[in-house]
Protein backbone atom coordinates (compact mmCIF):
# COMPACT_ATOMS: atom_id res chain seq x y z
CA UNK A 1 0.00 0.00 0.00
CA UNK A 2 0.89 3.08 -0.96
CA UNK A 3 1.37 6.20 1.68
CA UNK A 4 -0.80 8.03 -0.98
CA UNK A 5 -3.52 5.66 -0.76
CA UNK A 6 -2.92 5.12 3.14
CA UNK A 7 -3.68 8.97 3.42
CA UNK A 8 -6.94 8.94 1.23
CA UNK A 9 -8.80 5.96 2.96
CA UNK A 10 -7.54 5.20 6.08
CA UNK A 11 -9.38 8.19 7.80
CA UNK A 12 -10.12 9.12 11.73
CA UNK A 13 -12.95 6.87 11.77
CA UNK A 14 -11.66 3.98 9.46
CA UNK A 15 -8.29 4.09 12.16
CA UNK A 16 -10.87 4.33 15.33
CA UNK A 17 -12.35 1.10 13.51
CA UNK A 18 -9.13 -0.71 13.18
CA UNK A 19 -8.40 0.15 16.74
CA UNK A 20 -11.75 -1.20 18.05
CA UNK A 21 -10.98 -4.36 15.89
CA UNK A 22 -7.43 -4.94 16.59
CA UNK A 23 -5.65 -4.29 13.07
CA UNK A 24 -4.57 -0.89 13.96
CA UNK A 25 -0.77 -1.63 14.78
CA UNK A 26 -0.91 -4.17 11.88
CA UNK A 27 -1.46 -2.02 9.06
CA UNK A 28 -0.07 0.82 10.58
CA UNK A 29 3.45 -1.64 9.73
CA UNK A 30 2.79 -1.65 6.22
CA UNK A 31 3.05 1.80 5.76
CA UNK A 32 6.44 3.51 6.60
CA UNK A 33 7.04 7.27 6.21
CA UNK A 34 10.56 8.33 4.75
CA UNK A 35 12.57 9.28 7.75
CA UNK A 36 11.68 13.61 8.57
CA UNK A 37 8.72 13.29 6.60
CA UNK A 38 4.51 13.22 7.70
CA UNK A 39 1.81 12.52 5.85
CA UNK A 40 0.87 16.40 4.95
CA UNK A 41 4.21 16.63 2.83
CA UNK A 42 4.15 17.60 -0.69
CA UNK A 43 6.29 14.06 -1.35
CA UNK A 44 3.03 12.05 0.16
CA UNK A 45 0.68 13.81 -2.42
CA UNK A 46 2.37 12.38 -5.22
CA UNK A 47 0.06 10.20 -7.63
CA UNK A 48 0.84 6.27 -7.50
CA UNK A 49 1.67 5.33 -10.87
CA UNK A 50 0.99 2.47 -12.71
CA UNK A 51 3.37 -0.50 -12.93
CA UNK A 52 3.97 -2.92 -15.28
CA UNK A 53 1.87 -5.06 -13.31
CA UNK A 54 -0.93 -3.00 -13.05
CA UNK A 55 -0.95 -2.20 -16.96
CA UNK A 56 -0.86 -6.36 -17.75
CA UNK A 57 -3.55 -6.67 -15.43
CA UNK A 58 -5.94 -4.37 -16.45
CA UNK A 59 -5.52 -4.90 -20.01
CA UNK A 60 -7.02 -8.50 -19.81
CA UNK A 61 -9.85 -7.66 -18.00
CA UNK A 62 -13.32 -7.41 -19.26
CA UNK A 63 -15.02 -4.97 -17.18
CA UNK A 64 -15.01 -2.67 -13.95
CA UNK A 65 -17.10 -1.29 -10.56
CA UNK A 66 -16.90 2.74 -11.23
CA UNK A 67 -18.27 4.36 -8.27
CA UNK A 68 -19.14 8.30 -8.21
CA UNK A 69 -20.95 10.68 -6.00
CA UNK A 70 -24.07 12.43 -6.76
CA UNK A 71 -25.22 16.18 -5.90
CA UNK A 72 -27.22 14.37 -3.41
CA UNK A 73 -24.20 12.78 -1.56
CA UNK A 74 -25.04 9.57 -2.46
CA UNK A 75 -22.54 7.55 -3.59
CA UNK A 76 -23.69 5.43 -7.44
CA UNK A 77 -21.91 2.21 -8.51
CA UNK A 78 -22.06 1.40 -12.15
CA UNK A 79 -20.30 -1.59 -13.94
CA UNK A 80 -18.40 -1.08 -17.31
CA UNK A 81 -17.64 -3.74 -19.62
CA UNK A 82 -16.56 -4.62 -22.62
CA UNK A 83 -13.97 -7.15 -24.44
CA UNK A 84 -10.85 -7.74 -22.86
CA UNK A 85 -8.50 -4.88 -23.89
CA UNK A 86 -10.90 -2.17 -23.96
CA UNK A 87 -9.76 -0.96 -20.72
CA UNK A 88 -6.40 1.16 -21.58
CA UNK A 89 -3.15 2.82 -19.78
CA UNK A 90 -2.07 5.31 -22.14
CA UNK A 91 0.69 6.41 -19.51
CA UNK A 92 1.28 5.62 -15.89
CA UNK A 93 -0.92 7.87 -14.71
CA UNK A 94 -3.91 7.22 -16.60
CA UNK A 95 -6.64 4.74 -17.30
CA UNK A 96 -9.07 5.14 -20.14
CA UNK A 97 -12.05 3.72 -21.64
CA UNK A 98 -14.25 3.89 -24.59
CA UNK A 99 -17.81 4.63 -22.93
CA UNK A 100 -20.83 2.65 -24.56
CA UNK A 101 -24.47 3.63 -25.09
CA UNK A 102 -26.41 2.01 -22.08
CA UNK A 103 -29.60 2.42 -20.70
CA UNK A 104 -29.14 6.46 -21.27
CA UNK A 105 -29.76 7.54 -17.84
CA UNK A 106 -26.14 8.96 -17.65
CA UNK A 107 -26.22 8.74 -14.08
CA UNK A 108 -22.59 8.37 -13.73
CA UNK A 109 -22.51 11.04 -16.23
CA UNK A 110 -23.81 13.57 -14.62
CA UNK A 111 -22.44 12.86 -11.49
CA UNK A 112 -18.68 13.65 -12.97
CA UNK A 113 -19.73 16.67 -14.17
CA UNK A 114 -20.77 17.69 -10.40
CA UNK A 115 -17.69 16.16 -9.01
CA UNK A 116 -14.69 14.31 -10.85
CA UNK A 117 -13.67 11.89 -8.27
CA UNK A 118 -14.06 8.50 -8.91
CA UNK A 119 -13.60 5.12 -7.42
CA UNK A 120 -12.51 2.44 -9.36
CA UNK A 121 -12.74 -1.72 -8.77
CA UNK A 122 -11.43 -4.26 -10.94
CA UNK A 123 -11.58 -8.10 -10.28
CA UNK A 124 -10.19 -10.34 -11.94
CA UNK A 125 -12.35 -14.05 -10.83
CA UNK A 126 -10.61 -16.76 -12.00
CA UNK A 127 -7.12 -15.64 -10.20
CA UNK A 128 -8.73 -14.13 -7.28
CA UNK A 129 -7.08 -10.63 -7.47
CA UNK A 130 -8.43 -7.22 -6.75
CA UNK A 131 -6.70 -3.43 -7.74
CA UNK A 132 -8.56 -0.74 -6.18
CA UNK A 133 -7.86 2.70 -7.57
CA UNK A 134 -8.42 6.37 -6.60
CA UNK A 135 -9.06 9.06 -9.39
CA UNK A 136 -10.57 11.67 -11.31
CA UNK A 137 -12.14 11.52 -14.25
CA UNK A 138 -12.51 13.60 -17.55
CA UNK A 139 -15.59 12.19 -19.88
CA UNK A 140 -15.35 13.76 -23.39
CA UNK A 141 -17.63 13.19 -26.24
CA UNK A 142 -17.01 10.58 -28.71
CA UNK A 143 -18.26 8.02 -31.39
CA UNK A 144 -16.84 4.63 -32.94
CA UNK A 145 -13.79 6.83 -34.55
CA UNK A 146 -12.56 7.35 -31.19
CA UNK A 147 -8.53 5.07 -30.96
CA UNK A 148 -10.65 4.20 -27.75
CA UNK A 149 -12.87 2.07 -29.38
CA UNK A 150 -10.33 0.39 -31.56
CA UNK A 151 -10.75 -3.29 -29.52
CA UNK A 152 -14.46 -2.96 -29.83
CA UNK A 153 -14.30 -2.39 -33.59
CA UNK A 154 -11.54 -5.34 -34.06
CA UNK A 155 -13.57 -7.74 -32.25
CA UNK A 156 -16.60 -6.69 -33.68
CA UNK A 157 -18.00 -5.63 -30.36
CA UNK A 158 -21.65 -4.61 -30.76
CA UNK A 159 -21.67 -1.42 -29.15
CA UNK A 160 -22.17 2.60 -29.51
CA UNK A 161 -19.54 4.45 -28.48
CA UNK A 162 -21.22 7.79 -26.80
CA UNK A 163 -17.95 8.96 -24.83
CA UNK A 164 -13.89 8.83 -23.93
CA UNK A 165 -13.36 8.11 -19.99
CA UNK A 166 -9.93 9.39 -18.76
CA UNK A 167 -9.09 8.61 -15.18
CA UNK A 168 -5.89 10.50 -13.65
CA UNK A 169 -4.77 7.28 -11.29
CA UNK A 170 -4.53 9.53 -7.50
CA UNK A 171 -3.87 5.97 -5.63
CA UNK A 172 -4.32 2.59 -5.93
CA UNK A 173 -4.09 -0.89 -3.45
CA UNK A 174 -4.59 -4.46 -4.70
CA UNK A 175 -6.76 -5.84 -2.62
CA UNK A 176 -7.00 -9.38 -0.52
CA UNK A 177 -7.97 -12.28 -2.09
CA UNK A 178 -10.07 -13.97 -0.35
CA UNK A 179 -13.55 -14.53 0.00
CA UNK A 180 -13.52 -14.09 -4.12
CA UNK A 181 -15.47 -16.86 -5.90
CA UNK A 182 -13.15 -18.08 -8.81
CA UNK A 183 -15.91 -17.77 -11.73
CA UNK A 184 -15.33 -17.63 -15.64
CA UNK A 185 -16.34 -15.72 -18.87
CA UNK A 186 -17.53 -18.15 -22.16
CA UNK A 187 -14.46 -16.97 -23.83
CA UNK A 188 -12.45 -18.19 -20.84
CA UNK A 189 -13.79 -21.54 -21.07
CA UNK A 190 -14.18 -22.39 -24.71
CA UNK A 191 -10.35 -24.18 -25.04
CA UNK A 192 -11.68 -26.69 -21.77
CA UNK A 193 -15.22 -26.94 -23.18
CA UNK A 194 -14.19 -27.54 -26.80
CA UNK A 195 -11.72 -30.10 -26.06
CA UNK A 196 -14.54 -31.65 -23.94
CA UNK A 197 -16.61 -31.44 -26.95
CA UNK A 198 -14.15 -33.50 -29.09
CA UNK A 199 -13.73 -36.35 -26.37
CA UNK A 200 -17.68 -36.63 -26.63
CA UNK A 201 -17.42 -36.72 -29.81
CA UNK A 202 -15.21 -39.38 -30.09
CA UNK A 203 -17.05 -41.71 -27.53
CA UNK A 204 -20.46 -41.22 -29.23
CA UNK A 205 -18.27 -42.34 -32.95
CA UNK A 206 -16.56 -45.13 -30.60
CA UNK A 207 -20.20 -46.62 -29.31
CA UNK A 208 -22.01 -45.79 -32.40
CA UNK A 209 -19.23 -48.59 -34.17
CA UNK A 210 -19.39 -50.94 -31.30
CA UNK A 211 -22.63 -51.49 -31.21
CA UNK A 212 -22.91 -51.10 -35.09
CA UNK A 213 -20.23 -54.23 -34.98
CA UNK A 214 -22.19 -55.90 -31.90
CA UNK A 215 -25.40 -56.09 -34.08
CA UNK A 216 -23.51 -57.98 -37.18
CA UNK A 217 -22.08 -60.30 -34.68
CA UNK A 218 -25.63 -61.31 -32.47
CA UNK A 219 -26.74 -61.93 -36.38
CA UNK A 220 -24.40 -64.13 -37.57
CA UNK A 221 -24.77 -66.29 -34.21
CA UNK A 222 -28.57 -66.45 -34.49
CA UNK A 223 -29.20 -63.99 -31.66
CA UNK A 224 -32.01 -62.01 -31.85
Amino acid sequence: MSRRYYDLAFTDDVLEAQEHFGSRRAWGRRVELPSGTSSTDDASASPDPLTADEETFLAGLDGLFLATVSATGWPYVQFRGGPPGFIRTPDPHTIAWADFRGNRQYISTGNLAHDDRVALFFIDYPRQLRLKVYGRAHVTDADDSSPLAEPLRRLGYDARVERDVRIDVVAYDWNCPQHITPRYSAQELAPTLSRLQEEIDSLKAENARLRGGGEGVDAAAGVP
